[in-house]
């Protein structure tokens, strides 16, 4: 079933949505002809560099901006034209916007007192949400009395407190200390399996979406560069710019030698032929780039046959794995990590030459 046809288990339907800001010359492109279908009790993620439309396309989810072209479906309806505070949804900024005057409680049941909901509902909810996000002892506190991480999870109850089809959340973890971001994304992957409800989580951190995301929709340049899950985007990238910001990769240019089906044999300057999964199309003495993730590699001490050697640079010990950097002797800059085990060595020092060795299944290519 095609995004035109948004099914009963597609929450969101996002149909060829263009957004101009501005008129004329002088307009700004930020979301040119976007598609994609975010399913019911999903965790999608829209990730990007900023600048690239994802905080654009999660506020014409909310209706907090206006479509230039294209259809919005939630549920099967169109939404497009209903005023934010008519639509089933919520949204979690990066500023929590917690009122301070409130105790925690109060601030929970904002929402529902302003739905009309009946004092015994709102309070039963109110506490039901606080022990969800694990804040059932701070009810009567207000909101200068918590940490950054307990003031997410009271803006976090807040906004799932009214129940909606749809939880937005606009790279919500950002102020948070790494430590605390880290125990967050399992917490929040959690609160959304336990509530049914699906989450848009929009963010630039590549490791929040693969830590979190039952699927991950790339963006760039306001265009849709692919979409799939944290293995499909990691281990199978369509392009230079996914493989590039998914992660860390090494680049090399190669030569098409042969084609089969969906793999290729590419050799990099003259050494032997490398085999490759390919991403698209491609032909025999085709120009092209394989992206090898720098875990997928390993170096040794150079030995008569090695199909590609070059020199150390550097040694850099980074506690659970040793990073080494190195130079192929085309001229190429390669990056290889191997994870630290107890008396481990990578057997090469600053200086040496090295064989540079590049595990089955590694290597793909990449035809723009």
């Amino acid at each position: 079933m095609g995004v035109n046809e948004p099914g009963s288990s597609t929450a969101v339907a996002i149909t060829n949505i263009v957004k101009r800001y501005g008129i004329g010359d002088a307009s700004v492109l930020a979301l040119n002809d976007v598609s994609l279908e975010i399913q019911d009790n999903e965790f999608f993620t829209l990730l990007g560099p900023s600048g690239c439309g994802k905080t654009t396309l999660l506020r014409i989810i909310a209706g907090f901006e206006q479509v230039t072209a294209g259809v919005v479906h939630l549920y099967g309806e169109e939404i497009e034209q209903l005023p934010a505070n008519k639509r089933p949804v919520n949204t979690v900024f990066q500023q929590y916007a917690l009122f301070p005057h409130m105790s925690v409680l109060e601030n929970i049941a904002f929402g529902l007192r302003m739905l009309g909901k009946g004092k015994a509902e709102i309070e039963s909810r109110a506490k039901q949400m606080l022990d969800l996000v694990q804040l059932g002892g701070f009810a009567d506190r207000r909101p200068a009395q918590l940490s950054g991480g307990q003031q997410q999870r009271v803006a976090l109850a807040r906004a799932l407190a009214p129940a909606p089809k749809v939880l937005l959340l606009d790279e919500p973890l950002s102020a948070l200390d790494l430590k605390l971001r880290q125990a967050m994304r399992v917490e929040l992957k959690q609160i959304q399996e336990d509530t049914g409800i699906t989450f848009v989580f929009v963010t630039h951190d590549q490791e929040e979406a693969l830590t979190m995301s039952d699927r991950i929709a790339v963006m760039s340049s306001g265009e849709l560069q692919q979409i799939g899950t944290a293995h499909e985007v990691y281990e199978e990238p369509r392009n230079k710019f996914v493989a590039g910001f998914i992660g860390e990769t090494n680049l090399l240019d190669v030569t098409v030698e042969e084609v089969r089906a969906d793999a290729a044999m590419c050799r990099v300057g003259d050494g032997a032929p490398i085999a490759c999964s390919v991403a698209g199309n491609t032909t025999k003495g085709a120009r092209g780039h394989i992206s090898i993730r720098p875990e997928r590699m390993s170096v040794s001490k150079p030995k008569r046959g090695d199909k590609l050697t070059g020199i150390v640079d550097r040694l850099v010990y980074l506690g659970t794995d040793t990073q080494c950097l190195l130079h192929l002797d085309n001229g190429t800059e390669i990056t290889v990590r191997a994870q630290n085990a107890h008396e481990s060595t990578l057997g090469v020092g600053p200086g040496d030459r090295a064989a540079l060795n590049i595990d089955a299944g590694a290597a793909r290519l990449l035809v723009d």
